[in-house]
């Protein structure tokens, strides 16, 4: 059985296209690059319900590696989120920052704000530009759904055979106190993941747990997913099951789908669909929280130019006090 070495970073973009990073210094076992991507889009976006010009999520990181001997390598990435429509004081702010150490044969280890072992497994339908996941980015910085805030991960990969692999995850969070949004106490939390592939593709199962406001918050989530988003054929699934995880729910389930065909001329249209349901306490009755789908079409312009369309067609939940909202954007995307 054959070590697999991991990659060095975790895939940061939620699109089919690939994430550059231009290569600005590399000697003597250094290197420094510079990556991230704009893009600015047209329609009833987000929580808007007019038509505006409006952002997706751009992005600026700079990167290094070092070669520091004996088969480790250190590398370290510090992006932030790029808000050039509004400005203000929150025009630069953090979505990654930390140093990791990658060994062929021992793993990765790295610190710092990253992207968490529970999106290894859950994020395998986050990929259109413009519509895709909602319920992973939910007080994800301290829950670590997607990107976790102060972490500790380690990951590790095996190659069983040819065309088959197993990879290992773990991650932990330190005790906190938040205040403002999602505010509460955070005891530490810790998750696990693990995911087998073969031929093209792949099961995952990840644990997600720890206190808040000492009552456990967990969370328990399963994908299954096939080929490569942006080529070909691309199909995902995500179920999670959850308990008092998500503020104001005592049990909460989530799925989402993903269907994506990509043609050779750099056209790649998708379908998705994403629900959640759940209770409020143990003797309430369960109620859709919202369900929505999306078509959606991305076409490659240039390598590094693609635009993108979308509509998102909400499908209803059971508060009466909310109307449906469908959403709508057409825009473009140029990688740095």
């Amino acid at each position: 059985m054959k070590i697999k070495l991991l990659a060095a970073t975790i895939a940061a973009t939620a699109c089919g296209t690939n994430a550059f990073a231009a290569e600005i210094y590399n000697s003597e076992g250094s290197t420094i690059s510079l990556g991230g991507y704009v893009d600015v889009g047209l329609g009833e976006y987000g929580s808007s319900d007019e038509v505006e010009v409006h952002q997706v999520s751009p992005r600026i990181n700079i990167g290094g590696t070092q070669d520091v001997g004996n088969g480790i390598t250190v590398d370290a990435k510090g992006e932030w989120a790029i808000d050039y429509l509004d400005g203000g004081d929150t025009s630069f702010t953090t979505r990654l920052g930390y140093i990791g150490m990658t060994h062929e044969q021992a793993g990765r280890l790295a610190l710092g704000t990253q992207w968490a072992p529970y999106y290894d497994i859950a994020g395998v339908a986050d990929m259109p530009i413009a519509f895709a996941n909602d319920f992973l980015y939910d007080n994800h910085g301290n829950l670590a759904t997607g990107r976790g805030d102060k972490m500790v991960t380690y990951r590790k990969g095996l190659t069983l055979g040819e065309g088959m692999s197993l990879d290992f995850g773990l991650g932990w969070q330190g005790k906190h106190t938040e205040v403002g949004d999602n505010a509460g106490i955070y005891d530490s939390r810790g998750q696990i993941a693990v995911s087998f592939s073969v031929m093209g593709g792949a099961i995952g199962y990840v644990y997600n747990g720890g206190d808040v406001d000492n009552v456990d918050a967990e969370s328990h989530a399963v994908s299954l997913k096939y080929g490569s988003y942006g080529d070909g054929i691309y199909a995902a699934l995500v179920y999670a099951n959850n308990d008092n995880f998500y503020d104001g729910l005592y049990e909460s389930e989530h799925y989402e789908a993903l269907f994506a065909y990509a043609l050779g001329n750099g056209l790649n249209l998708s379908v998705n669909y994403e629900a959640a349901e759940g209770k409020a306490t143990s003797s309430s009755s369960e109620q859709t929280q919202f369900s929505q789908s999306a078509i959606q079409a991305e076409y490659s312009v240039t390598p590094k130019l693609v635009t993108f369309a979308g509509y998102q067609f909400d499908l209803g939940d059971d508060d009466p006090a909310t109307k449906d909202d469908d959403k709508w954007t057409i825009g473009v995307r140029y990688f740095l």
